[in-house]
């Protein structure tokens, strides 16, 4: 009898730590997909990019930071824009408003029977909208930093 016990014993001994073993490979593999869900944005790659401000092409680095409702810098993004239209930068280094990059974002958008043209500063996009081409509406879940380079 003592040989069957101690049979029985083992076996849900077994069980008990087979169990918590699959519960800690569980708790284990949920840390590791928050682990490595966090570090993909820090590992995000920095790029270049290019953007109007004030008639003129400019470079900019290209960081993926959301700063959603935060935004001092006034940035136009056409959404249905002529071929090679490109972020609109309302301020730029060297202007006296400029902020580093904290673009408060709107959205420009051409209107239905309007032939799309390309916009290349906000004086351009002010135009657009008094005419009644396009429509500005603020869109401040996508406010983002990203500074201007010469």
């Amino acid at each position: 009898m003592a040989f069957l016990t101690s049979i029985w014993v083992g076996s849900a001994r077994t069980e008990k730590e087979a169990h918590r073993m699959r519960k800690a490979l569980a708790v284990s593999m949920i840390v590791g997909v928050v682990v490595i869900g966090a570090s993909i944005p820090a590992s995000a790659s920095t790029g270049k990019g290019n953007l109007f401000h004030d008639g003129a092409v400019v470079g900019t680095v290209v960081v993926p930071v959301g700063i959603p409702g935060q935004g001092t810098d006034p940035f136009y993004s056409v959404t249905n824009g002529a071929a090679g239209q490109l972020g609109i930068a309302g301020v730029a280094p060297g202007d006296g408003p400029y902020h580093g990059g904290a673009w408060q974002v709107f959205s420009v958008t051409f209107r239905a029977g309007v032939t799309p043209y390309v916009l290349t500063s906000d004086e351009a996009v002010r135009a657009a909208q008094q005419i009644g081409d396009a429509t500005v509406t603020r869109a401040a879940a996508a406010d983002f930093r990203c500074p201007v380079t010469a």
